[in-house]
């Protein structure tokens, strides 16, 4: 779910968004588990002996190559670390409201941030009121602080709430579970000193409601938020922000869950710390 599209942020001051909430109306049931038509099981058989070939293809490849190069030789090229690779700096370890906190004044930790902020800023949290406030505290500058709430406030209204089925508390009704969960797939650094930064958040994730009766049925999204950090408090916080949609992959054909195992997997499985 990105900000823009579902919780209706505000605009593009630098906080992003189309004030837009995308429903979906089922045609039936949201959660009937059924797959996408046009794919039959032969095409799965071929499809997975195609990548079995292709996977076999690729070792012989790569041990012919080892094969040809002269032992010891100097000067050969190494292998380069993948661009995600751990750094090996030591991840923050301390958290403020339950959002990471104390990252270091360097480009991996304005990374870090941005990776967490982005988890935060596009959470079921950012609706319930009294959350919020603590979000925006923790997360902002302090002199972006006030004008961002009364933001966050109008945006997030009760009428707002309401249209998405949750409570002015930002609460789902009995027996359902608003999901809203982000995933940062990379970062991207596109300007950067000691005090400021701008970060770029590549992200999907998941938002709807989980519900038998939900008109909002969870899906995923893929979505990019930009990020102008400034160093302040001896630690990276966020300036400004806006979004836009993608990258995207083309969907796969995996099976819909219903809404009873959706839930229990929000409630189950814990969110991550991110850093580089």
């Amino acid at each position: 779910m990105s900000l823009g599209d579902e919780h209706g942020a505000p605009d593009s001051g630098g906080y992003g968004g189309t004030g837009h909430t995308r429903t979906r109306l089922p045609e039936a049931d949201p959660y009937g588990g059924a797959r996408r038509g046009g794919r039959s099981s032969s095409r799965s058989l071929v499809t997975v002996v195609g990548v079995v070939v292709l996977l076999i293809a690729a070792i012989a490849f790569a041990n012919r190559g080892d094969e040809e190069s002269p032992a010891g030789a100097e000067g050969a090229e190494k292998p380069q670390s993948a661009s995600t690779a751990a750094s090996g700096e030591r991840p923050v370890t301390t958290k403020a409201g339950g959002i990471p906190t104390g990252f270091a004044q360097d480009e991996q930790g304005a990374q870090s941030a941005a990776a967490n902020y982005a988890v935060t800023l596009v959470s079921a949290d950012i609706l319930k009121p009294a959350r919020r406030a603590e979000i925006v505290k923790q997360v902002f500058v302090t002199d972006k602080q006030p004008a961002l709430e009364e933001k966050f406030n109008k945006a997030y209204s009760k009428e707002f709430l309401s249209s998405v089925g949750l409570d002015e508390n930002g609460n789902a009704p009995a027996g359902s579970t608003y999901v809203s969960r982000t995933m940062p797939i990379g970062t991207k650094v596109t300007n950067y000193s000691a005090t400021a930064a701008t970060v770029e958040v590549w992200c999907t994730g998941v938002y709807g409601t989980a519900g038998e009766k939900s008109t909002e049925p969870v899906t995923s999204d893929w979505f990019t938020l930009t990020l102008q950090l400034r160093w302040a408090d001896g630690d990276w916080k966020v300036d400004s922000f806006s979004q836009k949609d993608g990258p995207a992959p083309v969907p796969g054909d995996n099976q819909a869950s219903n809404a009873d195992e959706m839930s229990k997997a929000v409630q189950e499985f814990g969110g991550f710390s991110y850093a580089r």
